[in-house]
């Protein structure tokens, strides 16, 4: 079974913050947090340490308060109750700009009447009169940032003239302009098409690999939080449900939301009885190690499920569906007709016709207890 434990911990993939990490390090550490809209509660109680370099992603479904948390770190939420440090200082009681954040909206927020220039320049360009670089350093920097964000050359030019891709870009190049110590990122490539957003997570990860800022960026697209993210935090109605690395979250869900919510999982409502996990009667395959006896809810991933040769499985199914992916079929199989469908993979030489009845192998690991 799943281990109970919130907090994964397997090695994190950004070499940025190798160098920087030291045991225990934290640079951002959230307590107790808080927040309520019109007797609603938003955010309840929740703890968080996030570590110098890290890029984190905040998943959870829409309501689940993922917003909410990013801009209460940025001091863009008022709390209700809890803390917000930023390193060693207490940061709960800093305004915005005190707080040295750069934020990156989804859809941009970037001045239309600016230039790109002017618009990467901004947060220079109002400081007061003594904290002001000179201009000739303002105008380095912008096209330093230009440079960095593979944009040079169009600083004259107006965010209208530009894609929406290249208008994130900017938008990332103005919050980094002010030499933030924390980056956050509002849900960053929510306005774009498939493929730019594609090509632009393998952007930003390059771009993190190379500044080492402590990011956090809310989203709502379970692959793009395991494809970017050192860690992930999902949230659930305010609560923090689990935290850990990609493999943790996919491999060793906490409970069963973090089980049902990520990695495209069917649910099967089962028994454990004599170390057999059965549903509707239906023997599905051996108990895990250490499983309790009784009701218990079964998580199923198509990874989790194998056509093998007839006779050789631990149960059959009937194919109802066969779909064509990029590299594989995907089949769909109705193990009985009170039960949910479940999915299977098989290489695309495999010949499986609809109503075909298939021998299966049923991987049981996702497996939690019903309690109450």
């Amino acid at each position: 079974m799943p281990s109970p434990s919130s907090n994964g911990d397997t090695a994190t993939r950004s070499p940025a913050r190798a160098d920087t990490e030291t045991a225990g390090a934290t640079a951002i550490a959230v307590r107790g947090l808080a927040k309520d809209f019109a007797g609603t509660r938003a955010l309840d109680g929740i703890d968080l340490d996030i570590r110098p370099g890290e890029l984190l992603a905040l998943l959870g479904p829409s309501g689940s308060g993922k917003t909410t948390l990013l801009r209460a770190i940025a001091g863009l939420e008022p709390l209700s109750a809890g803390t917000v440090h930023f390193g060693g200082e207490d940061a709960t009681a800093l305004r915005v700009q005190d707080r040295k954040v750069g934020f990156v909206f989804q859809h941009y927020a970037l001045f239309r009447h600016m230039s790109v220039a002017d618009n990467i320049a901004y947060g220079l360009a109002v400081r007061p009169r003594a904290l002001r670089p000179p201009r000739a350093e303002i105008r380095r920097r912008v096209e330093d940032l230009l440079e960095l964000v593979q944009l040079p050359g169009i600083g004259q030019r107006f965010p209208g003239q530009l894609s929406g891709g290249q208008r994130q870009r900017v938008a990332l190049a103005r919050a980094l302009a002010v030499e933030p110590r924390v980056l956050l990122l509002d849900e960053p490539f929510g306005a774009l098409d498939a493929q730019v957003r594609k090509d632009l997570r393998r952007w930003l990860r390059d771009i993190h690999h190379r500044t080492g800022h402590t990011t956090v960026f809310v989203t709502h697209d379970q692959e793009e939080a395991v494809e970017l993210a050192d860690r992930v935090a999902i949230l659930n109605r305010g609560r923090l449900e689990q935290v850990g690395s990609p493999d943790d979250v996919l491999d060793r869900p906490a409970n069963a939301f973090v089980a049902g919510f990520v990695g495209q999982a069917v649910r099967l409502d089962v028994t454990v009885a004599d170390g057999v996990v059965r549903a509707g009667g239906i023997g599905l395959g051996p108990a895990p190690a250490g499983a309790t006896s009784g009701p218990a809810a079964l998580f199923l991933r198509s990874g989790d499920v194998s056509v093998v040769a007839a006779g050789a499985g631990t149960t059959t199914g009937t194919v109802t569906a066969n779909t064509r992916s990029a590299a594989s079929r995907r089949l769909e199989i109705r193990l009985a007709d009170d039960l949910p469908q479940i999915e299977a993979e098989v290489p695309l030489d495999r010949a499986v016709a609809r109503s075909e009845t298939v021998a299966l192998t049923i991987r049981t690991g996702r497996l939690f207890p019903l309690v109450g």
